[in-house]
C-alpha cells in the first residue's frame, strides 16, 4: 500500500510538472480531429491542409495562436491571390511550362517572406495553387480558392480550441517569465557582491549575466505575444509594460553591479562597508524572490522596508568613508569601482520601489 501510495505521488508530480505540456498535446489532438470533422461536414475537397493548419496554429498561449493564424492567413491570402492569378494568365500544359510558372510564382513570394515575416505562409500556398490542380483536376481559381477556405477554416477551429480547452493566456505566461527573472536575479545578486570582498572568476560573471539576458529576452517575447489578447471580449486587465521596464532597469543594476566587483574592494573599505553588503544581500534577494512569488499568486508585495533600510545604511556608510578620505589612497580603477557601486546600489534602491509599485499594480488586478 505504501509502495502505490509513493507511485500515486509520483505520477501526480510527473502529471503538474508537465502540465502546459500536456495541456497543448490535449488542444492540439482536439484541433485536429474538429478540423478534420469541420471540413468533412463543409465538403472541403483536401481536408488535409485543413488538419494541418488547425495543428501548426494551435499554439501553447491563446495570444500566441492569434498572432500565428493573422500570419498564416495573411501569408496565405496574399500567396493564394497572386499565385491565383499568374496560373490563370500563364498557360502551362506542358512540364517546362509548369517549371516556369512555378518559378515566376514562387520567387517575389519567397522575397516577400524574407522581408517581412507575416508573409511565410505565402511562398508555401503559392506551390499548392500552382501544383494542386494538378492533382485535384480544379481550376487555379478554384485551387486559389479552396486554399483560403482551408486555411480559415483550420486557424478558426485553432483559435476557438485555444480560447475554450484549457485556456492559457500569454498574460500570465508574462508573469511568470517575469518572476522567472526576478528569482534568477534573487540568485545572483549575493553572488556578484560577494565579488566586493573577495576575487571572483569573470567568466563566471559573465555566464551569470548572459544567463538572466535569455531569461529576460522569453519574458520580453510572451509579453509581445500577450498583446494580441487584448481583444474587446476579454476585460481590461494590468499592463505588463511598466513590469519588463522594471525588470530591464534591474537588469542593468546588475550588469554595474558586476563590472563594480571585477575587483574586491581595498580592505580598509571592506571594513567599513562590508557588513552594510552583507545585509543588503540578504534583504533584497528575499525581496526579489518574493516579490517574483507574489506576481504569480496576483498577492500584494512583500515589504521593502528591510532591503531600503539596508541600501541607506549602505549610502550613509560609503559617505563617510568619502569624508575620512579612506578613497583619496585608492588606486584611480579602484575609487571608479567605488562609484560605479554606489551608482548602482542607488538605482537599485529606486527600481526595487518601482518593482514594488508594478507587483501591487497586478495584484489590484486580480
Amino acid at each position: 500500500m505504501s509502495s502505490l501510495a509513493t507511485e500515486w505521488r509520483w505520477l501526480r508530480t510527473q502529471v503538474w510538472d508537465y502540465r502546459s505540456q500536456l495541456g497543448l498535446s490535449l488542444r492540439v489532438t482536439i484541433a485536429a480531429v474538429a478540423s478534420y470533422v469541420l471540413a468533412q461536414f463543409l465538403h472541403v475537397p483536401l481536408p488535409l491542409w485543413t488538419v494541418l493548419t488547425a495543428v501548426i496554429l494551435t499554439q501553447v498561449s491563446f495570444g500566441k495562436s492569434v498572432k500565428a493564424t493573422f500570419d498564416y492567413l495573411v501569408g496565405t491570402l496574399c500567396g493564394a491571390i497572386y499565385a491565383g492569378a499568374i496560373a490563370a494568365l500563364l498557360p502551362h500544359e506542358s512540364e517546362l511550362a509548369l517549371v516556369v510558372v512555378l518559378a515566376i510564382a514562387v520567387a517575389p513570394l519567397a522575397l516577400i517572406a524574407a522581408i517581412n515575416p507575416t508573409f511565410t505562409a505565402a511562398t508555401f500556398t503559392g506551390v499548392l495553387v500552382i501544383l494542386i490542380p494538378g492533382i485535384t483536376h480544379v481550376g487555379p481559381i478554384e485551387s486559389a480558392l479552396y486554399r483560403v477556405i482551408e486555411v480559415a477554416i483550420g486557424g478558426i477551429t485553432a483559435l476557438a480550441i485555444s480560447l475554450l480547452v484549457l485556456p492559457v493566456r500569454a498574460h500570465t505566461l508574462t508573469l511568470k517569465a517575469a518572476a522567472e527573472v526576478l528569482a534568477l536575479i534573487a540568485k545572483y545578486l549575493p553572488e556578484l557582491l560577494s565579488c566586493l570582498t573577495h576575487a571572483c572568476d569573470q567568466s563566471e560573471i559573465g555566464r551569470i549575466q548572459d544567463g538572466i539576458g535569455r531569461v529576460f529576452a522569453r519574458s520580453d517575447a510572451i509579453a509581445a505575444e500577450a498583446k494580441h489578447e487584448r481583444i474587446n471580449f476579454f476585460a481590461p486587465e494590468f499592463s505588463t509594460g511598466p513590469l519588463l521596464r522594471t525588470l530591464l532597469r534591474l537588469r542593468h543594476d546588475l550588469i554595474m553591479i558586476g563590472r563594480a566587483s571585477a575587483v574586491p574592494l581595498p580592505e580598509t573599505v571592506q571594513a567599513r562597508l562590508g557588513p552594510h553588503l552583507a545585509q543588503i544581500t540578504k534583504t533584497a534577494a528575499d525581496y526579489l524572490r518574493q516579490s517574483g512569488e507574489a506576481l504569480v499568486s496576483r498577492r500584494n508585495p512583500p515589504s521593502l522596508a528591510a532591503a531600503e533600510t539596508a541600501l541607506d545604511d549602505f549610502a550613509t556608510a560609503l559617505g563617510g568613508v568619502r569624508r575620512q578620505g579612506l578613497t583619496l589612497d585608492m588606486p584611480v580603477d579602484a575609487v571608479e569601482h567605488v562609484f560605479t557601486l554606489s551608482f548602482a546600489l542607488d538605482q537599485l534602491r529606486r527600481n526595487l520601489a518601482d518593482l514594488d509599485r508594478c507587483v501591487a499594480e497586478a495584484a489590484r488586478w486580480h
